[in-house]
């Protein structure tokens, strides 16, 4: 018979009453619970320092794996097909809700009022937004470079040509991929050991965002917060719950397999610092290595649902706020662009924030200034669209390798029934 947990050893109990101490001590104490950021800080540093490593791991062992590399061929293009239709059926969403909600009608605001300085920053680092800086981006300076700054989308072609490279040399490259199997067992074995620093991490980040912000920049823009949250929400339940199961299996069972990892990033605001994690758990579900080693680490360049919706959402709030009519000509636009700069939004910090001004430097009709209405909810926002983010992408690594053939359906569900076991194991060593 197994041993029953207790509750406070529970892993996500202590990250939901970490994050909940967080918010009483910046509501109390507004001023001293702003200092906490460091710890979330400091958590987010050391868990980001193994993503690169790891993803590079995974993707050379998964393509080693794999007989036919013309299988990788095609599950990339799965890979793209599925993240583009998701991603621009998101804008459209974001889109249409504005439009239907009308969260900033009334508001009434006049542009010549708002403090441009207040966003002067985020414009200036728009302006490095754009299709080729993104290109060319993805090619590291040199081989170390892209680990060295942790550069995912870097660090995926690197891998993606070692792998290759070590599958072409055949039996001469055996005790290169062992070594790299062993490497992968060590950091997932590094991982489980910094999961307890998750509640501390918890509790410094939302602490740090009561304290500096409080729930006072909530109240005049609540509509806003409130329509965005529910747009987020019909996304995930109307359009993922349904495909996931058409799939075969229950998006709600994957967001209980997963919730830790949703506490996490809620409470640090951070979608990389769940990235280790999120590979480890769809290997437990018997994904393969290579469906997660490609997907995951992609998918937070290229599927990012939350902050679709956010892009589009925004761009539209700020018009009616500002008392500007879009023409369907330029909501059209505004969808072109978001699909373009939307995929820029990660890898460094305010990075939503940073390609919205992006987007709105390239709509003339709709001033840039206007970020200035949303710079104080913003980091609430952003909670919410980096959730969406990472269930969206914990939906596409089910479907793309069921789609692919690369899981037992059958067994998934079975250990989606039977719950993460990464609590049991972090309770060994305690």
């Amino acid at each position: 018979m197994k041993k029953k947990i207790p509750f406070y050893r529970k892993l996500h109990n202590q990250v939901l009453i970490a994050a909940l101490l967080g918010i009483i001590f910046g509501v109390i104490a507004p001023d001293m619970a702003a200092q906490m950021k460091p710890l979330g800080d400091g958590y987010i540093k050391i868990v980001k320092m193994l993503v690169a490593p790891i993803v590079f791991c995974i993707i050379v062992s998964g393509i080693n794996g794999i007989d036919n590399l013309r299988a990788v061929g095609s599950l990339g293009a799965k890979t793209l097909g599925y993240f583009y239709f998701f991603s621009t059926l998101a804008l459209i969403i974001g889109l249409i809700s504005a439009n239907l909600l009308r969260p900033g009608e009334g508001m009434n605001v006049d542009i010549n009022s708002l403090d441009a300085n207040a966003v002067a920053n985020y414009a200036t680092a728009a302006h490095d937004q754009t299709v080729t800086h993104f290109l060319l981006n993805i090619i590291p300076e040199n081989f170390v470079d892209a680990f060295a700054r942790g550069a995912i989308l870097q660090v995926l072609l690197v891998s993606l040509l070692f792998g290759f490279a070590l599958k072409k040399i055949g039996a001469y490259g055996t005790p290169v991929k062992d070594m790299i199997d062993r490497i992968t067992k060590v950091m997932f074995s590094i991982v489980e050991i910094l999961v307890v620093l998750s509640p501390i991490g918890a509790f410094g980040g939302m602490a740090f965002t009561i304290g500096k912000f409080g729930f006072g920049a909530l109240m005049p823009l609540m509509t806003l917060l409130l329509t965005f949250l529910g747009t987020c929400l019909f996304f995930i339940v109307v359009i993922l719950a349904p495909m996931a199961a058409r799939v075969g299996f229950s998006l709600f069972a994957l967001c209980k397999y997963i919730f830790e990892e949703i506490l996490v990033q809620f409470s640090v605001a951070s979608s990389e610092v769940v990235m280790p994690r999120l590979m480890e758990k769809f290997e437990r579900l018997g994904v393969s290595k290579s469906v997660v080693g490609l997907v995951v680490p992609a998918g937070y360049s290229f599927n990012l649902d939350g902050t679709g919706i956010y892009m589009t959402f925004a761009v539209v709030f700020i018009a009616q706020a500002t008392n500007i009519d879009l023409t369907l000509e330029q909501e059209l636009v505004i969808i072109l662009v978001s699909m373009l700069t939307s995929k820029g939004a990660t890898g460094f910090a305010n990075a939503g924030f940073i390609v919205l001004a992006a987007t709105l430097a390239v709509i003339p009709s709709v001033p840039i200034a206007g970020l200035a209405l949303i710079l104080g909810i913003d980091p609430f926002m952003s909670r919410i669209r980096g959730l969406t983010n990472i269930i969206g992408n914990a939906a596409a690594v089910i479907v793309i390798a069921a789609w692919s053939k690369d899981v037992d359906m059958v067994e998934l569900r079975k250990r989606l029934k039977a719950g993460s076991d990464l609590d049991l194991s972090v309770a060994k060593q305690l």
